[in-house]
Order: C-alpha cells, then sequence, then structure tokens
C-alpha cells in the first residue's frame, strides 16, 4: 500500500480532487500555503494500493497546470523604482508528488 501525497494549486484542486474520485480513489483534502510565494495550494493525501500508483500519479499531471504568477521583489527597495524592478514572473503550478510506502492502514 501506498500513501501518495501531491501538492496542487488551488485553482486546480478541484477538478483533480473530483478526476481521482471519478476513478475510485479515495481523496483527503488538506489546505497549505506555499513558502516561496505563499500562495494557497491543496496537499491532497491519496491512499492506494501499489499497482495504482501510476494511474493517481497520470490524473495528478493531466489536471494540475502550470501558470505564470507576478511575484512583488524587495530588490528596489532603498534604491528608487527602475524599470521592471517591482514584480517578476514566477512559474506556479504543476503538482508535486510524494509516494511513501504504508506499513499499517486501518479504517474503522
Amino acid at each position: 500500500m501506498k500513501l501518495i501525497i501531491a501538492i496542487v494549486n488551488n485553482d486546480d484542486s478541484a477538478v483533480v480532487a473530483s478526476a481521482l474520485t471519478k476513478e475510485n480513489f479515495t481523496v483527503t483534502k488538506l489546505s497549505t500555503t506555499g513558502g516561496f510565494l505563499m500562495v494557497g495550494n491543496t496537499t491532497l493525501l491519496i491512499g492506494t494500493e501499489d499497482e495504482r500508483v501510476d494511474t493517481a500519479k497520470q490524473i495528478v499531471a493531466k489536471y494540475s497546470r502550470t501558470r505564470t504568477h507576478e511575484a512583488v521583489t524587495t530588490e528596489s527597495f532603498g534604491r528608487g523604482f527602475a524599470e521592471g524592478a517591482l514584480a517578476n514572473d514566477v512559474s506556479v503550478g504543476g503538482a508535486t508528488v510524494f509516494v511513501l510506502s504504508v506499513d499499517s492502514m486501518e479504517k474503522y
């Protein structure tokens, strides 16, 4: 048995969770915040049998898209405003997926 931890952008989380549920995966959603941009993410906990891990990962990859986000920088503080000094475009979204082995799982 495996535990898949998938960290996805909030904008994609409902679609990803719905697609996983449609394929009979059990999904638990946790609201989380990313450390770099401090934007909202959703962490999905998915428990599954070993042979279904690839299917779950494919679903997460299919519905987690990358987008650009304007991130404010502190680079110009104290130096005045230069063109492009206030914000940079960074790539966000997609998904980060961890797969862990589970020794035991019990449902009550």
